[in-house]
């Protein structure tokens, strides 16, 4: 599709600063801009690409004021990087959906599939399990029984839903990932483990995306709940029992033990471990690797970990919180000292 900066601009409630007329049918990076692309500005790193990219719109923040010329069309909004997020949707969403079953895909016959559900090859939908109206299956993709899928869902290549799990409308899941394998549970009698059924499920509410090879076991009894707005990403661990609250965001290979509760609009990093049977605090941030054993605080930003002998841990963590008092009550000392070998340098 082609749009002109006007319209661009219409559909942003921005201002055009240039050619009102002139049109794009693509989107490019700012330093590999090209003729009829769109291009956005809102890292000041970038700044010196919007005076040489070959890109015919640029959007750009309010307050940008150019030092010198410039060819490109410029868009005006408050936030570049929000607006161009809007047009990437709008422009995915004008791509049309595929509708219908494909050769080699298999549907039980108590299944049920809502208004213009697609599904590929090699799929299969089990017996009982509900497919929301215009929800994509790609192909290699398992929908257990009485599974739950709501709708407008994409579910790509090669994705794994469990019997009786639960996912709400809008939410994409990625290659790979695994919805309701069972929780690592298990009770030891001497030398052996004996398996724990997990009879609960997954519950996924609505607008949640869920990255490749993401794993979110069942719950023993209950539900695993990913709550709405909820964004994971690849190679994430949710062990069973977990919860976590909306719009709470996680990078790569985070791993969350089992029966924790992750707070609302919380942000963890990549490769945070979180303990089992603990709570973390609604808007809390978690820096990169971190380990987390012990509830957190609302609005909490903590970072840090290290394996040392376990002894030596407890006893180094009872002293850590101490340690700005600690350091300047040797500076004070260090002072003193130095005061009193100057004293008894001139009395000598």
């Amino acid at each position: 599709m082609v749009f002109t900066a006007r319209q661009i601009a219409d559909f942003l409630r921005g201002e055009v600063v240039g050619n009102p007329d002139v049109t794009v049918s693509d989107f490019s990076k700012i330093e590999e801009g090209k003729t009829g692309t769109l291009t956005f500005l809102a890292n000041p790193k970038y700044t010196a690409y919007i005076y040489t990219t070959e890109a015919d719109i640029v959007l750009v923040n309010n307050d940008f004021v150019p030092d010198k010329p410039i060819k490109p069309t410029l868009v005006k909004v408050p936030n570049a990087y929000k607006a161009l997020a809007s047009l990437l949707e709008m422009a995915n969403a004008s791509k049309p959906r595929k509708a219908g079953q494909e050769a080699m895909s298999a549907v039980a016959p108590s299944a049920r599939l809502g208004e213009g559900v697609h599904v590929g090859a090699f799929a299969y939908v089990d017996e009982n399990a509900a497919i929301g109206d215009r929800t994509v299956i790609y192909p290699q993709v398992y929908i257990g029984e009485n599974v739950k899928v709501g709708k407008d869902c994409i579910l790509y290549p090669g994705v794994k839903v469990y019997r009786d799990c639960v996912i709400g409308d809008r939410c994409i899941i990625h290659s790979g990932a695994v919805i309701g394998a069972d929780g690592f549970g298990y009770t030891k009698d001497r030398e052996r483990y004996h398996k724990i059924p997990q009879v609960g499920n997954v519950v996924i509410e609505e607008d949640v995306e869920i990255g490749a090879n993401t794993t979110i076991d069942r719950a023993a009894m209950g539900s695993t709940v990913i709550r709405r707005g909820v964004k994971l990403d690849n190679l994430i661990q949710i062990a069973h029992n977990c919860e976590i609250g909306e719009h709470t965001a996680m990078a790569a290979q985070v791993g969350i033990a089992g029966s924790t509760k992750i707070g609302e609009h919380c942000v963890l990093a990549g490769q945070v471990g979180i303990g089992g049977h603990i709570t973390i605090g609604k808007n809390s941030r978690i820096g990169a690797q971190s380990g987390i054993i012990s509830n957190t605080k609302e609005d909490s930003e903590v970072m840090g970990s290290f394996a040392i002998p376990l002894k030596t841990f407890l006893r180094s963590n009872i002293i850590i919180p101490k340690l700005p008092d600690m350091y300047k009550q040797l500076t004070a000392l260090e002072r003193e000292v130095a005061r009193l070998k100057e004293k008894l340098g001139g009395e000598e």
